[in-house]
């Protein structure tokens, strides 16, 4: 017998099980016993999930105000740039005809506004947020700097078109007494937002630390004087602003303003009766079509009144169930075909 040449033998692979293929193996064997039982139980499980999730989001209670056209005169006078340090505001009287228990949240929402903007979305400073350098304004076009090449900070055009009205919640007790409702600025962000990716450069007089850099062009007051009731609420920690610089993915959206403060008249949170939302208006909506909205809502275990995620878990729970159901009549149609079959 010939030998084989011994170039031909060093490119074999070697006599190993894992070259050889020769590795044990198991291949899965699918019964139809445990796929139907694999796609009825997760169907009977995302279909009581979902009804579950349903159920709850109804349970949660929620109202509303849309007060774009109720201080329409305000907004004539925002349409107008030269008018920006002209204070303007309005009173929406509304009633709430139920008690709304435990804890209230008060959001405001924006219709028509594209936070998810590629070039609006990349226009901040990460590195100025932090903490690390304030004058850092590379990627903060066309927020970069003033007039007079001073660096912006926050820089960028997420932070200069941060919401900017005022609301206020009041209570009417009787036909003369009205008391402001307390509502807390601190517990609105995400923990990682708050404690990592938002830092104060140092914790000493941040006036000190923000010098030689100017505020956004669209804000009243600089940086550090954001809150000027709470000084731990100022700087890159300001809540307001944590919250506005978090895009949202749609052109409607509503972000946490603030929350009610369970004290006094307010224990059990917002008794029924007359209330009214006292408004600085400040923010422009009119220009770009949009709209502006004040939303009172309680909250559940599995968050606010949405029925997407409910509905969600029940179209996939349904489309499962079908599923396991024209697999299991095929089944037993084949099975009756093949017995028919061996009679014969």
């Amino acid at each position: 017998m010939e030998e084989m040449p011994q170039h031909r033998l060093s490119r074999l692979p070697d006599n190993s099980a894992l070259k050889q293929q020769k590795l044990p193996a198991h291949r899965l064997h699918f019964t139809t016993t445990r796929v139907l039982f694999v796609f009825f139980t997760t169907g009977i499980f995302c279909l009581c999930m979902g009804i579950i999730l349903m159920l709850s989001a109804r349970r949660t209670q929620e109202i509303e105000i849309n007060y774009t056209r109720t201080c329409a005169n305000c907004a004539k006078l925002r349409e107008t740039a030269s008018n920006f340090d002209k204070e303007c505001t309005c009173s929406i009287p509304f009633y709430l005809s139920e008690k709304m228990k435990g804890k209230v949240y008060m959001y405001y929402k924006l219709h028509g506004f594209h936070q998810n903007l590629y070039r609006y979305i990349r226009s901040r400073s990460n590195r100025q947020l932090v903490g690390k350098d304030v004058k850092a304004v590379e990627n903060c076009y066309p927020f970069k700097t003033s007039n007079n090449d001073t660096p912006i900070v926050p820089c960028g055009a997420i932070a200069n078109s941060m919401f900017n009205d005022t609301i206020i919640l009041s209570y009417n007790i009787n036909s003369s007494v009205q008391i402001k409702v307390p509502m807390l600025k601190t517990g609105l962000t995400w923990w990682t937002d708050k404690y990592i990716k938002f830092q104060n450069p140092s914790l000493k007089n941040l006036a000190d630390e923000f010098r030689g850099t100017t505020k956004p062009p669209n804000w009243p007051n600089p940086i550090y004087e954001l809150d000027k009731k709470d000084p731990r609420n100022n700087g890159f920690l300001n809540e307001d602003l944590i919250v506005w610089m978090r895009t949202a993915a749609f052109p409607t959206f509503k972000k946490l303003y603030g929350r009610l403060n369970q004290t006094h008249h307010f224990i059990e949170g917002l008794p029924a009766g007359s209330y009214s939302f006292n408004i600085t208006y400040n923010f422009p909506v009119t220009r770009f079509q949009g709209e502006k909205s004040v939303v009172l809502s309680t909250l559940t275990w599995c968050g606010g009144n949405s029925l997407f995620l409910g509905l969600a878990y029940t179209v996939t729970g349904a489309t499962a169930l079908l599923a396991a159901f024209a697999m299991k009549a095929i089944h037993m149609m084949l099975k009756n075909k093949q017995m028919s079959f061996f009679h014969q």
